[in-house]
């Protein structure tokens, strides 16, 4: 049996303490819309289609929000979550490219390819070009679209572009890291470059302002310049709060009595993010859009425990398939929900927004194949049951196989060793290697090395390979049930099985030197060639050129690129 190390506060008091509620008798940074009782009370009506904010945040942990009990402020949050449906079983992925991708799709990672890791810079990789995407499906349905952030979906050629995926217009970075002021990344030593783009051209101008308020003060300026008669979905997908943890110092000195200077950081950073919402929902409301408006809130992951983030009580950190990684922070404001001011316990997964959204906006989804997503509007504005009984949570066949799993372990019928997760009614499977588990409260003290922060850790089971937990009954995934009840763990693994059957072939190839932005003006952006006769897809080689003379120039260029790349390689080294 599992002991655990128990430290500090009480057991009950910590537990108790990530479900404080923020005090809603505080005034509030964003005002009412309607202020007659009666008005309040009517079922509002759907006239034309609604206009739709999507705000998705980076690595923000499950217990930073102040309606979790956080340290940090965060009132704006705070109040439309409470005049709005606050969604408490609510699900993404655990890292940024898979929660992106199932957003954009309403499909899960092994029905697109990428179901493992992120798409990194280098790699000849991008969401698949044969997905029809949310935004092109709105586009459909006569809508504006508009993206501001992060994109992290590929970017190896203009096709995978957000402007050739469906948006009108874009400004941001299109890998997952940037400098929140210089706009720089770096992919290890010596591979640096620029990462802010405006359109399908690098935005050398804009060098400088801090990312929250830039995407924040574009936001203000599409809806200016958008007439409120005509729907627009803006996706604006904000850089915070993943690292590096850069902040104004305004915000910073706000949190100067907590110790931790990480946390201090991070604090500082929800808190910019917040304001941020505040002025997009000010401009909202400015330029005659918020009472036909849809805002929808999450976090892509769980938050990183050594950078800041706090996702208690919840096990585990972004990264893993703990409901620490998984579990988000959701919520929907809007005029037009019929039952508002409540928290909905209904299930709910990332890729439930393509067709809610789609279908709010009278999109046509008969001709959308394969969806994953349910629409779970009805849950959500009228308080019905939801749609969706069980969530994969994904199967990765590349991930570093468990020690100790085996086939035998699995019944015969699934391998263990393999990581996987997945979640049927109210149990939870996970199979393979999960991921860091400890439970780590917030980090406020000073600092020490190594994980100090932990109030209890797992001291042994270190020899598994599997876990089932009622999730309903025991959220905190404290008690395993995998031997209890083998007759759960078989059923959960033939629906693991039952998914394997549809995946789709990993998609992640080998890096190519040839993104380097030293080749590309000092700029990360489309490296590959329209003229190329290549195709990169998953981890194949290129298929062969028709044309002699250009396969010739090919192979010279691929001699020449790969001699570069062992340079770099042991530069790195």
């Amino acid at each position: 049996m599992a002991v655990y190390a128990l430290t500090g506060f009480s057991l009950v008091s910590l537990l108790s303490f990530g479900y404080l509620s923020w005090d809603w008798m505080k005034p509030s940074l964003v005002a009412d819309v309607a202020t007659d009782p009666m008005e309040k009370s009517l079922p509002p009506t759907f006239t034309r289609p609604p206009h739709i904010i999507f705000i998705l945040t980076d690595d923000q942990g499950y217990h930073d929000i102040g309606y979790h009990g956080s340290d940090i402020q965060t009132p704006t949050l705070d109040r439309l979550a409470a005049e709005g449906v606050k969604l408490e079983n609510y699900y993404i992925q655990p890292i940024c490219t898979p929660s992106r991708s199932q957003l954009i799709t309403g499909r899960y990672q092994i029905h697109t390819g990428l179901q493992h890791s992120i798409i990194r810079p280098r790699q000849p990789n991008c969401l698949p070009l044969d997905q029809v995407t949310l935004p092109q499906k709105l586009q459909e349905a006569g809508y504006s679209t508009h993206m501001v952030g992060k994109w992290h979906l590929g970017f190896y050629k203009k096709e995978c572009l957000p402007t050739r995926r469906g948006f009108d217009t874009f400004l941001g970075s299109l890998t997952g890291n940037v400098d929140y002021y210089t706009y720089d990344n770096c992919d290890g030593p010596g591979v640096c470059g620029y990462d802010l783009h405006e359109g399908e051209d690098v935005a050398w101008d804009q060098s400088g302002k801090y990312s929250t308020f830039l995407y924040a003060q574009r936001v203000s300026k599409i809806l200016a310049s958008h007439s409120p008669k005509e729907p627009i979905f803006i996706y604006v997908a904000f850089q915070a709060v993943h690292t590096p943890l850069q902040s104004p110092k305004e915000y910073i000195y706000r949190y100067r009595s907590m110790g931790n200077v990480a946390r201090r950081k991070y604090a500082a950073m929800v808190t910019c993010m917040d304001e941020a919402v505040k002025n997009i929902t000010w401009a909202l409301k400015k330029y005659g859009y918020y009472d036909n408006s849809v805002i929808v809130f999450s976090t892509d992951n769980g938050g990183q425990t050594f950078s800041g983030g706090s996702n208690w009580p919840l096990r585990g950190r972004k990264g893993t398939y703990w409901e620490g990684g998984v579990r988000g922070i959701g919520f929907v404001h809007s005029p037009l929900i019929k039952r508002k001011r409540r928290t909905s316990w209904a299930l709910v997964h990332i890729t439930d927004w393509y067709p809610t959204l789609v279908s709010l906006a009278r999109g046509n989804l008969s001709n959308v194949q394969g969806l994953d997503g349910y629409n779970v509007w009805p849950a959500i504005s009228e308080g019905k049951e939801s749609p969706r009984t069980e969530i994969l949570h994904n199967i990765d066949p590349l991930y570093n196989h468990a020690k100790y799993g085996s086939l035998e372990d699995g019944f015969g019928i699934w391998n263990t060793a393999v990581q996987a997760s997945i979640r049927v009614g109210e149990w939870k499977l996970l199979t393979g290697d999960p991921g860091y588990s400890d439970w780590i409260p917030p980090q406020t003290l000073t600092n020490f090395p190594g994980s100090w922060w932990n109030l209890e850790r797992l001291t042994d089971g270190l020899r598994k390979s599997v876990w089932l937990f009622n999730i309903t009954a025991d959220p905190y995934e404290r008690y395993d049930l995998s031997e209890q009840r083998p007759d759960v763990v078989r059923t959960l693994l033939m629906r693991l099985v039952h998914y394997n059957r549809t995946a789709i072939p990993v998609r992640y190839p080998a890096e190519n030197p040839r993104a380097h932005p030293d080749f590309n003006g000092g700029a990360w952006g489309p490296w590959a060639s329209e003229d190329d006769e290549e195709e990169w897809e998953g981890g194949r080689e290129p298929l062969k050129s028709r044309n002699k003379k250009k396969k010739c120039k090919i192979c010279k260029l691929r001699s020449f690129f790969r001699k570069l790349n062992t340079r770099l390689m042991s530069n790195r080294i």
